[in-house]
């Protein structure tokens, strides 16, 4: 599903040039679940930001399901993200002033998907979720587990072929991290291929594969 090749992504300044990630060679195939680990500052996030086309590397090769997409623009990113790519961030990313249901059809209205199927697909992810109760409700209304939960739904909507994880579990307590957890574990039983950046070795053990960052390098890979 994607292939990086002597990936490399310079961030420069007047006075500085820092090297986030430095000839990343690696290979993620459709239905894995793959952990990214590694020290705080080590090109995790980064690294996390080029695979779901967010941005684009300095140097190297990056392929997704065959395109080679390193030198395609912002609007050609986002007509394959926003089809292929769902996101759950630690710090959830809803829109405070959208309800649960608005915050996860958002996907959807960008898809210009119509309204009768946009209604019908949100209250399937809500209640996969276990929120459709919370649909009428906003963000700050909700705990922390639960906005996690529409975070997921509003990544799942959309049906993509692959979810970015980014600390999914960092600001929640261990239950509600152990929910989330399940619950990708599950969209990744069912054949979503889930990427997760994590500093947690028991989220990471849900993982098939482990990648450690460090300094910007791939220094190993351990199979599950």
């Amino acid at each position: 599903m994607i292939t990086t090749k002597n990936l490399i992504k310079v961030f420069r300044t007047d006075e500085v040039e820092t090297r986030a990630l430095n000839h990343v060679n690696l290979e993620i195939r459709e239905g894995e679940f793959v952990a990214i680990m590694g020290p705080s500052g080590c090109g995790k996030s980064t690294l996390l930001n080029i695979l779901g086309l967010l941005d684009n590397p300095t140097e190297g090769e990056l392929y997704f399901n065959g395109l080679q997409v390193d030198g395609y623009g912002e609007r050609r990113r986002t007509n394959l993200r926003k089809e292929n790519i769902g996101f759950v961030f630690q710090s959830f990313n809803l829109i405070d002033d959208l309800t649960i249901f608005e915050n996860v059809e958002l996907p959807l209205l960008y898809q210009k998907v119509s309204s009768l199927e946009r209604k019908k697909r949100v209250i399937e992810a809500l209640e996969r979720m276990k929120i459709a109760h919370r649909a009428k409700h906003f963000p700050q209304q909700l705990s922390g587990g639960q906005q996690q939960r529409a975070a997921i739904a509003r990544a799942v909507v959309s049906k993509p072929k692959l979810i970015l994880a980014d600390e999914p579990t960092g600001n929640l307590d261990s239950a509600n991290g152990e929910e989330v957890m399940n619950l990708l574990t599950q969209l990744n039983e069912e054949g979503t291929t889930i990427v997760m950046v994590t500093h947690s070795p028991s989220d990471a053990d849900r993982s098939h594969r482990i990648i450690q960052l460090f300094d910007g390098h791939v220094v190993s890979e351990n199979m599950r």
